[in-house]
């Protein structure tokens, strides 16, 4: 699968400001960049840093007044994919020590809260069978609302309010997984037919000593999805991380199939 990626984003700080920026692509032995541009207006000086769990970069740049970022590239996915009800899920005791931390509580994501609301829902499935269980059921009764959720917005909040955005939706799946000792982590991602079109949110949970992509919206499917970053939930792969204000001005995705 070949996507056409672009990313247009304008801001502007009253006062100078320093950025992490995560939004480009990852390169790794799923996903092949071609013919990739990244600019900045105006042409400021950046450092690049690996991003969580080395997988894609972030760029750290310091801002004073508007600043433009433009990004597009082209991605070839080439995703084996598993069909996930198949799957059954790793003992806890054969978890590698990097794969263990995504049983944890994190900022966004409290397993704790599911270890009674996942049994009664789903009963007895186990493994790929109840992720997918619980993926299909989050799409199902979860509205799509960009005004039910914020920044400080758990999967907790989101489980009780059945809405959110695709952040949330990621959140809750990921809560829930781990509820059941099945390793879970945010992925942030482009992918397209995602509406609106924008940087989307995915999780990916571990089965059978690998990862594997899951899109509790519905809209991604794991073979069309480039991914960007991963981490324990969205605060590790916000696509922008600054450390003062900033006033969005412009933000636009577009991803799309290439012949």
């Amino acid at each position: 699968m070949l996507l056409s990626i672009q990313a247009h984003l304008i801001y502007r700080s009253e006062h100078p400001c320093d950025l992490l920026l995560q939004i480009e692509a990852a390169q790794d032995t799923e996903q092949r960049l071609q013919n990739t541009q990244f600019c900045l207006s105006p042409d400021v000086e950046t450092s690049i840093v690996s991003g969580e769990e080395q997988v894609g970069t972030r760029r750290w740049l310091r801002v004073a007044g508007e600043f433009e970022c433009m990004y597009q590239t082209q991605v070839v996915v080439d995703r084996k994919t598993a069909i996930l009800a198949e799957l059954a899920a790793t003992e806890l005791r054969q978890l590698p020590s990097e794969v263990t931390k995504f049983l944890m509580p994190s900022r966004y994501c409290q397993p704790e809260d599911f270890a009674n609301s996942v049994p009664a829902l789903f009963g007895a499935a186990s493994g790929g069978q109840l992720i997918v269980a619980m993926s299909e059921w989050i799409e199902n009764q979860f509205t799509y609302d960009s005004f039910a959720s914020h920044g400080l917005t758990t999967a907790t909040d989101s489980f009780g309010a059945r809405a959110g955005v695709c952040r949330d939706y990621a959140h809750v799946l990921i809560a829930m997984a781990r509820s059941v000792g099945i390793p879970a982590r945010f992925v942030s991602a482009y992918a397209p037919d995602v509406t609106p079109q924008d940087f989307h949110a995915v999780a990916e949970v571990y089965l059978e000593n690998q990862w594997h992509l899951v899109d509790p919206t519905g809209m991604a499917k794991a073979s069309e999805i480039a991914r960007i970053g991963v981490g324990r939930d969205a605060a590790d792969v916000s696509f922008m991380t600054s450390y003062g204000s900033m006033l969005l001005k412009k933000q636009a995705v577009n991803v799309a199939r290439s012949v």
